[in-house]
């Protein structure tokens, strides 16, 4: 073989080890973050909305999409520190650190949390129990009979106030987006 082909496929396999390397380093140390989008209806979004109204009714402080012992999860109860994830690799390494980890299924309706939890938690009976239907018309601010239009119209308001760009949170903001898309289905 002529030296300049050796060479070039030397150079070759040099560039593409410095590249790869290049895209590992970065991936450690700038992760991707799980996008969590409220339009979800189904499995993990369906979850967290259950799950962030049952520790609202229980009266419970939250983190959501925190990072805990190095490990991304979706709550963290601060005063408790408690972490809930869904990821079972995340609840086993938290589990190793002090935090106390929860590892929540995506099946598991929201308020079974209560039973997971490393303290007491007050039990809801049927008129306090998290409904998500009556929750979402009432963050909108429209009745339960409401019409499809209504319910837009509702929201387009709500978001002008709740928006982070006019103001408001990125959680309140999602609140909103959740509360419309179980709405809007509802209606529909």
């Amino acid at each position: 073989m002529p030296d300049w082909l050796v060479l070039g496929l030397w150079l070759s396999v040099a560039v593409a080890v410095v590249i790869t390397g290049i895209f590992l380093v970065g991936a450690r140390l700038f992760p991707t973050r799980r996008a969590t989008n409220a339009t979800y209806v189904f499995g993990e979004g369906k979850r967290r909305t259950e799950i962030r109204q049952y520790l609202r009714a229980i009266g419970e402080d939250f983190a959501e999409d925190h990072f805990v012992a190095g490990q991304h999860v979706a709550f963290y109860l601060p005063k408790r520190d408690v972490a809930i994830t869904f990821d079972a690799r995340a609840f086993f390494r938290i589990e190793k650190s002090e935090t106390y980890a929860v590892l929540v299924e995506h099946e598991m309706p929201g308020y079974h949390l209560g039973d997971r939890l490393p303290f007491e938690t007050p039990i809801l009976d049927d008129e306090q129990e998290v409904d998500t239907t009556r929750a979402a018309f009432a963050v909108l601010g429209v009745p339960t009979n409401a019409t499809l239009s209504e319910i837009k119209s509702a929201y387009r308001e709500k978001v002008k106030d709740v928006h982070p760009d006019h103001g408001g949170t990125r959680e309140e903001f999602q609140r909103v987006r959740e509360a419309y898309t179980t709405a809007k289905r509802r209606a529909s």
